[in-house]
């Protein structure tokens, strides 16, 4: 009995100490790795919340870390790893978060490895082309697909990255074949358009926009069903492909295990940095996103809604390991 005394009383202790930690936070510089080189949408989102975080998180920096690789898996399990004190988080998104373990083993669970904090924006993404082929719409390039099955490939970011599983379903839906070429970001997968190293890719619109607009790639179609106000002539997949609807969501976690009063001031400080009006500028209008925000439990609904739909995208399509 005085053990459990003891221990009552030591975690009602621990508690109000626990939560005078929280609201210090940070006190510190807070980590934040990406799952895509230096260029890529992630990465200009995440650089977009860093330069609006110290002023709102008593002048400590918002450090991106960039980790490519294997789908986005490396950086979320290096996070995964790290101690619950919300100085190591995660930006994550749909492939390591959400249908990664579906494609392969993991050395995390998706389902238990992380702690939501906040869904941060969505992206719009376009179906692409290199300027040189003379597809002008959705039709045009699955009809020539479909006659040289194979001939043609696709730039991604990494086996499970969104780039690689939207294309993939597209692929499936559509009835084509192509070969996925990887390459480290958005950035490089545009510059390989360019160059005429790949023939295709979805590639957020913030990514692409100037060079669409500039005519060196061909949008072909909007991945999500919503209007695109910056290609507003570009009609979306679902015109072709009846119910193709697939949004890039990026949100932030923490390692499992983290400290409710903890993720309420993190949660607090990032839905501030949203409402900042700079910040909110360069992702609603240079990054044309939709920001998100709400509390860490809509978020967590959100990813296990994602978590339940995925896999079985994934299992319906034929989607494999490449």
């Amino acid at each position: 009995m005085r053990r459990l005394a003891f221990l009552a009383l030591a975690a009602s202790l621990a508690a109000p100490a626990f939560s005078q930690s929280a609201a210090k936070w940070p006190e510190r510089p807070v980590h934040l790795l990406v799952t895509v080189g230096p260029g890529g949408a992630a990465d200009t989102l995440s650089r977009n919340l860093a330069a609006g975080f110290a002023a709102l998180a008593n002048d400590q920096p918002l450090v991106v870390e960039n980790r490519p690789g294997a789908g986005g898996t490396i950086a979320a399990a290096a996070v995964a790893r790290e101690k619950p004190d919300g100085y190591t988080l995660f930006l994550a998104e749909v492939g390591p978060n959400a249908v990664s373990h579906a494609l392969a083993k993991l050395p995390y669970d998706p389902h238990t490895a992380f702690t939501p904090i906040i869904h941060v924006a969505n992206l719009p993404a376009v179906v692409l082309v290199r300027s040189s082929l003379p597809y002008k719409t959705l039709d045009e390039l699955i009809a020539a697909a479909k006659q040289q099955p194979g001939k043609m490939n696709y730039a991604s970011a990494g086996l499970g990255n969104w780039t690689h599983l939207y294309m993939a379903y597209f692929n499936t839906r559509a009835g084509i074949q192509q070969v996925n070429v990887v390459y480290r970001s958005g950035a490089e997968m545009l510059l390989s358009l360019l160059r005429n190293d790949a023939d295709t890719a979805i590639i957020t619109v913030s990514t692409s926009l100037g060079q669409i607009r500039e005519g060196k790639v061909r949008a072909l179609a909007g991945t999500s069903t919503r209007p695109m106000s910056q290609l507003p002539n570009v009609p979306p997949a679902a015109s072709t492909l009846p119910g193709f609807d697939v949004s890039v969501w990026h949100g932030i976690v923490g390692p499992a295990g983290m400290d409710a009063a903890l993720v309420s001031r993190i949660n607090t400080v990032f839905n501030d940095v949203l409402k900042t009006p700079s910040v909110r500028d360069a992702i609603t209008v240079s990054q044309a996103a939709d920001i998100v925000g709400g509390t860490p439990q809509q978020f967590d609904a959100f990813i296990k809604s994602e978590l339940n739909r995925w896999p079985e995208v994934v299992r319906a399509a034929g989607i494999k390991a490449d």
